[in-house]
């Protein structure tokens, strides 16, 4: 764990291997150890930075806009020295920035994966993050947290797998309520629909085909939006497939981001 200061607050982050880089985005209801059982695999051959999110644990609020939080993340490119070669993976909340982060700072990287994400909610989307916020504010993460295990999980892999569930309950519950309504407000104002289009990173889109916090439907029309992605779906997954099926992820966007030992692994070598 590593502080980074920038000239507008800090992000902490967790690097480990070496390679092309990749910065991994997490969720609204997660933070960056949403992706601990990935992180191993592809640090195999890659650099592996996984920020907090501005506002999640070390790192400091970059205010309550989308934007905001994808300018502060570019300022990560310049300082650790990253070029213009890194990628950048977004799943759900962190989906959104990266996609701001490519409007905005799409020259900084190369290649871009939006797991579980989408272009704007619908209304009644929004109704449900300002009401989260709402209850947030008057009585903590505790109040939306078996919720938002919901979100993040089929109910069958709530039941099998407690004590995965329990651990993603005690990362919640650790988010400062102030910056997770802050959040939900971010994604409750956001569309991306006018801007989406001038995305020019070749890009993946990965969705669980059980993802009730971002459903399919939403990534198709987030992939018929841009001008160069193709749409993968994983079969019985939910919003974070990363934790429900991570060698299954990894498999997912291995020819995509040129992973080599994970496409020996899906070849059966």
């Amino acid at each position: 764990m590593a502080p980074v200061r920038l000239h507008d607050g800090v992000l902490d982050i967790a690097e480990t291997g070496a390679g092309k880089p990749i910065i991994l985005l997490h969720s609204l209801l997660a933070d960056r150890t949403v992706f601990d059982r990935i992180v191993p695999l592809l640090a195999a051959e890659r650099r592996v930075i996984v920020p907090d999110l501005p506002g999640f644990g070390g790192s400091s609020s970059a205010g309550a806009t989308i934007e905001g939080i994808a300018d502060r993340i570019a300022g990560l490119f310049d300082a650790l020295g990253l070029g213009n070669q890194a990628d950048v993976l977004g799943n759900g909340f962190g989906g959104f920035v990266a996609s701001a982060l490519a409007i905005r700072h799409g020259a900084k990287f190369d290649r871009l994966v939006l797991a579980d994400t989408g272009v704007a909610f619908t209304p009644e989307g929004k109704q449900s993050f300002y009401a989260m916020a709402d209850r947030v504010r008057q009585s903590g993460v505790e109040a939306i947290v078996d919720v938002a295990m919901k979100r993040l999980f089929p109910d069958d892999f709530i039941a099998a797998y407690p004590e995965v569930v329990a651990e993603r309950r005690a990362a919640l519950v650790k988010t400062n309520p102030e910056f997770f309504a802050e959040a939900c407000h971010a994604l409750a104002a956001l569309d991306l629909t006018a801007q989406i289009g001038t995305i020019r990173n070749r890009t993946l889109v990965v969705v669980g085909e059980l993802d009730s916090a971002t459903p399919p439907e939403m990534s198709h029309v987030l992939a018929r939006s841009l001008p160069d992605a193709e749409l993968i779906e994983i079969p019985r997954c939910g919003h974070a497939p990363m934790v429900q099926a991570p060698q299954a992820f990894i498999e997912t966007i291995s020819d995509f981001l040129g992973l080599r030992r994970a496409a020996r692994i899906k070849a059966g070598a």
